[in-house]
């Protein structure tokens, strides 16, 4: 059995690769039933399980663990580890660090939407949120697309001004900005991830034009953007069954009666099976592409990682 840490599974997922491999993986069957939510010690920490599989090929499952209390005692609050099972005979072929596998996977299916959605002539980049993602979320943009330009905000000067500095190692013309308003005056494509709460991202703040990728609010109870610019964009999903359950704006702006489900122009899947341009109707529309992740990533980003077991 292989196993692969969180530098070989990061090794084995270049962006563009697997961008490429998402959106061609997605136009093939995959099953994938609802995750699990458990509860082992009652109280608010949790295991969530994710499977998928094609059938006499790979079944993979993600196990999660969710330890809140971990943070007063300096320990990381989630952690996660990923299993490939052969489905020829039952017998598992691979284990890999599941939190790399999941931000590159999640980076890599944000860039691919804003690849398909964002105006051809976007140079600049709005990383909104200092956390885990916020990394890989602009080397996955500027891995795919022609940016000149990223600036990082986050409620943390001190966080925007780790992950800058992080960026310009790599290479990557990166800066801090402080004003939001004047942040999302400048950025061509956005990208949110963080654990907010309550709307920060205004509606008239968003210019005409943007293409603004929502990562963070994965509860129907968070949000990044207000709602109601919901009403006022093109809507579309990384998996529509699973933002219509759960979807933070999305979610709240149909419950609100902003939207019906309807506004959801298609999923992922639908997005990687056109060219660049075809869902954008103007120049002037704002595209909004909302992700709250799913099983079917997971396993198209696990079998190239163990294609490349050699």
């Amino acid at each position: 059995m292989h196993h692969f840490d969180s530098k070989a599974v990061e090794k084995a997922l270049p962006y563009p690769l697997l961008a490429n491999a998402l959106a061609q993986g997605l136009q093939q069957a995959i099953e994938a039933p609802p995750r699990s939510h458990l509860t082992p010690n009652h109280d608010a920490s949790c295991v969530l399980i994710m499977p998928a599989w094609r059938p006499h090929q790979l079944m993979g499952v993600k196990l999660v663990s969710v330890w809140p209390g971990n943070n007063a005692k300096g320990e990381s609050a989630v952690s996660g580890v990923y299993v490939l099972i052969s489905c020829d005979n039952g017998h598992p072929v691979a284990v890999l660090d599941g939190t790399a596998l999941t931000l590159r996977r999640t980076a890599a299916a944000a860039a691919l939407a804003a690849r398909r959605l964002a105006r051809q002539n976007s140079r600049t980049l709005a990383m909104l949120g200092t956390g885990a993602l916020s990394v890989p979320l602009v080397q996955a943009h500027v891995e795919v697309m022609p940016f000149d330009n990223v600036l990082v905000w986050g409620r943390q000067a001190s966080k925007a001004h780790a992950v800058v500095a992080q960026l310009q190692q790599q290479g990557i013309a990166a800066s801090v900005a402080t004003d939001l308003e004047q942040t999302l005056a400048q950025a061509d494509v956005v990208a949110a991830a963080t654990t907010a709460t309550e709307a920060f991202i205004r509606t008239d703040w968003v210019r005409p034009g943007t293409h603004l990728g929502l990562i963070g609010a994965f509860t129907a109870q968070m949000a990044e953007a207000e709602p109601a610019l919901m009403a006022q964009a093109q809507v579309f999903a990384d998996s529509r069954s699973a933002v219509l359950e759960k979807g933070g704006e999305v979610f709240q702006a149909i419950q609100q009666g902003l939207i019906a489900p309807a506004a959801i122009q298609a999923e992922l899947a639908e997005l990687a099976a056109q060219p660049e341009g075809h869902w954008r109707r103007d120049a002037q529309d704002i595209t909004v592409f909302k992700s709250v992740g799913f099983a079917s990533l997971d396993l198209i980003a696990a079998e190239l990682v163990y294609s490349a077991k050699a």
